[in-house]
């Protein structure tokens, strides 16, 4: 094929500027295009109809699967934690349509047979990992423990080696260890070390039914609060209430290319009010909005 002098200047033209581009080490954006929902603690204790009027809100969002951070059954007795998983089976048939991951938590697992009990209500083993278009997200076991064994590190490092590729990276699993060494400012901890060293994202837990989110070097630590969960029991003294994190809540995640952002949605109803913000405006301190109404502090223009 025979070329005008125009079109093999264009063509020389191309292959310049994509040599040039490459020069920059310029990386392609994953093609990531979903979301997700993330589930808070179901029990701990729960409270009535709760994880219903969640599971309702996830479901108007249609999800491409959802995940939990733990405690799903109030746990604690080996002979009635196959009767307390059975409970849940109408809801589980009700939103079959979503592929849930679950998290084991303490209330979950607390002794050798409940541990079998687990493993075969939810279809997996208390530690795994899965991939989702590029992303790839590692559930670690830490319900009888108050911080992740050796193994679940090894484990954990393991799977970021062999998946170095993926972007972005999310664990998740239930006691929300590095919450102190995190408000110390300390970095000195194993799990940092290996999110910092394979490029983890985001650590996501339970367990304190109080919504947190702090930073390090890069590392966004997210402990995911109540989605039935009692929080009077445990949480807010007189005073505390929703700007302390103690709200009914769950968290909707979207993934677009590399970009991955995190929308917290309040219960509506009698339960709360509905409200809805930016996972990174909040911080240690707590929200960075106007708990009242968030467009007082974004003042629009109309």
């Amino acid at each position: 094929m025979l070329f005008t002098v125009r079109q093999r200047f264009m063509i020389l033209l191309g292959v310049a500027v994509l040599a040039a581009w490459a020069g920059t080490g310029a990386v392609a954006e994953p093609p990531n295009d979903f979301h997700f929902s993330i589930l808070g603690d179901r029990t701990g204790t729960a409270t009535p109809q709760i994880y219903g009027r969640v599971w309702r809100e996830i479901d108007l969002l249609g999800p491409d699967f959802v995940i939990n951070v733990g405690d799903t059954i109030q746990g604690g007795n080996d002979e009635k934690v196959v009767e307390e998983w059975e409970a849940l089976r109408p809801v589980r048939e009700r939103y079959k349509r979503y592929p849930l991951f679950f998290t084991a938590g303490n209330h979950d697992i607390f002794s050798p047979h409940s541990r079998q009990v687990f493993q075969r209500m939810t279809g997996r083993p208390a530690h795994y990992s899965f991939t989702h278009q590029q992303a790839l997200f590692i559930v670690l076991d830490n319900s009888q423990t108050d911080e992740l064994s050796e193994a679940q590190l090894d484990f954990l490092a393991k799977e970021l080696e062999a998946n170095k590729h993926r972007d972005p990276k999310f664990v998740f699993f239930h006691k929300p260890f590095w919450m102190v060494y995190v408000r110390l400012g300390s970095g000195e901890f194993r799990l940092h070390q290996l999110a910092l060293q394979h490029g983890v994202d985001y650590v996501v837990s339970g367990h304190g039914h109080q919504f947190m989110r702090m930073a390090r070097d890069g590392v966004v630590y997210m402990q995911v609060g109540s989605s039935g969960g009692d929080i009077m029991r445990r949480g807010p003294r007189r005073g505390e209430g929703f700007e302390q994190g103690w709200f009914y809540h769950h968290v909707w995640v979207r993934v677009k290319g590399a970009e991955t952002r995190f929308t917290v949605k309040e219960l509506d109803g009698m339960m709360g009010q509905g409200r809805m913000f930016r996972a990174e405006d909040w911080d240690e301190q707590g929200p960075k909005f106007n708990i009242a109404d968030p467009a007082i502090t974004e003042k629009p223009g109309t």
